[in-house]
């Protein structure tokens, strides 16, 4: 017979140790941080080994603490997947994809239709993701940009997040080289301060500098280009499909990398969901089509 020990002790623990705190536990569980200080207690007795080491401002998993929790996350991500498909309705199959939504409304949704041709039954959600979300619990995978480096987690690469300004046509036929860049409107996006500096120091016109209307977004900055109100660092693969449309123009042949990639990123187990399986197939040959570069519009 299996020995499980404790398993409301084992919860409170796994709990605690993945947000860092009784307080998170607690909230996460639906008890005060007193009953899951005591339960872990209790787990630590029963099993004769310290989980954590209790700290003024914070707790701090022992070696036999992160050995436990590595373990067990994944068992209950995967108890947590199981229990969703057992009571799913009668012949429901749902696929929840994480995203941030540029690359959603830039590459993933554009291509869905594509994926309904393959796999019609299966149902697509599309959640709120990007770099910086955690990874949900109920999401089937996610798509995010990185250097693939996510603990507890299996990345598999996409694409190349590679850098090149991007404008509309009119606006092409004023730029013949990178230092006619200078006093013209480049669009910066808040989150990554450094494209524009990093490409323009490649082309050798290091000292002009990236001024212009900022955004949030990498789409809201790609629209505004399209728009024309000025040149966008473009980021592969948000500006494939514009280059290929004509919508806008890559006036330099020179791309630089980011520094990261795309990646898609799920735990172990969903290797062996079906509905998982089927999207993984798809979504790598969609990412190995025609490479990028062989589409792109010059002006």
């Amino acid at each position: 017979m299996r020995r499980l020990l404790f398993l409301n002790g084992i919860k409170a623990f796994e709990a605690a140790a993945r947000t860092g705190s009784f307080a998170g536990a607690g909230a996460e569980l639906n008890v005060s941080a007193a009953a899951v200080s005591r339960m872990v207690h209790l787990l630590e007795q029963r099993l004769g080994v310290a989980l954590f080491e209790r700290k003024a401002n914070r707790l701090a998993p022992t070696a036999a603490g992160r050995a436990y929790q590595s373990g067990l996350t994944p068992i209950f991500d995967a108890l947590a997947s199981l229990t969703a498909q057992v009571s799913a309705p009668s012949g429901v199959r749902v696929l929840t994809i994480g995203v941030g939504p540029t690359f959603a409304m830039r590459w993933l949704i554009p291509r869905l239709a594509d994926f309904r041709k393959v796999e019609p039954d299966i149902e697509v959600r599309i959640t709120t993701g990007g770099a910086a979300a955690p990874f949900g619990d109920d999401w089937s995978c996610g798509i995010k940009l990185g250097d693939g480096e996510w603990p507890g987690l299996v990345a598999e690469p996409l694409f190349a997040a590679d850098l090149l300004p991007v404008c509309a046509p009119r606006l092409a036929q004023q730029l013949k080289r990178p230092a006619d860049l200078k006093g013209q409107s480049l669009l910066r996006v808040a989150h990554s301060p450094d494209d524009w500096p990093s490409w323009l120091k490649a082309s050798g016109v290091g000292r002009v500098t990236a001024r212009g209307p900022e955004f949030q977004f990498y789409g809201q900055a790609l629209q505004a280009a399209v728009d024309g109100l000025g040149i966008a660092m473009g980021i592969r693969p948000y500006i494939d499909d514009d280059l290929a449309a004509g919508r806008l123009v890559a006036p330099f042949a020179l791309t630089v990398p980011k520094g990261m990639r795309w990646y898609l990123v799920y735990r172990s187990f969903q290797t062996g969901q079906r509905d998982f399986a089927a999207f993984r197939r798809w979504i790598m040959r969609a990412a190995a089509g025609p490479a990028a570069g062989d589409r792109v519009r010059k002006k």
